[in-house]
């Protein structure tokens, strides 16, 4: 059975974006060695879940993009994802699936279905329904050296969970990555 992983980038006070969707602080602390760990976590992936409004900018850029992003470009295009909303029910970014009901009971098949492990970016409120359900198997969170004041948060203000550290990197940016399992 796969895991499900929750990527997320996320600022000293806990927001994944800023007011009016801005992530322009991942710029910040993108490097080489950021770099190198999405090309691994992709590696690795056997799929990619989002909910809709990542979904959303995700295939915005992704099917364009080019250059220095070439590889990791290449894969987000070809990997099987999965998507969760409950407006949208078609897709034009390939190898796309929708999904728009029993959440819960899809990502628990999706899981019990994959030979490698799915990720899930970004997608704050997904992230919420998934980590209620105890869906979550592992949360890698990149703390940026940064405060918004302001945002989408990562956490819910009504989410309590209790993780255990399994790893922890700072990269040369400043971000320091950290890996967590839910504790038993």
């Amino acid at each position: 059975m796969a895991k499900l992983i929750m990527w997320n980038l996320m600022t000293l006070d806990g927001m994944v974006e800023g007011p009016n969707r801005d992530i322009s602080w991942h710029e910040a602390v993108w490097g080489k060695e950021l770099e190198q760990l999405s090309i691994e976590q992709l590696n690795a992936a056997g799929g990619l879940m989002f909910g809709r409004v990542t979904y959303q900018l995700m295939a915005s850029y992704w099917p364009t993009a080019s250059g220095e992003s070439g590889e990791i470009a290449d894969f987000m295009n070809a990997a099987p994802k999965y998507v969760f909303s409950r407006t949208l029910t078609r897709s034009d970014w390939n190898n796309t699936q929708m999904f728009g009901a029993d959440v819960p009971g899809t990502v628990a098949r999706l899981k019990r279905e994959s030979k490698k492990d799915i990720f899930l970016f970004g997608s704050a409120d997904l992230a919420a329904s998934l980590v209620r359900h105890g869906l979550i198997d592992e949360f890698r969170i990149g703390i940026a050296p940064v405060t918004l004041g302001g945002g989408t948060p990562l956490f819910k203000p009504d989410e309590r969970v209790k993780l255990r550290l399994i790893d922890s990197r700072a990269h040369s940016t400043g971000v320091v990555i950290l890996r967590y399992e839910p504790a038993k």
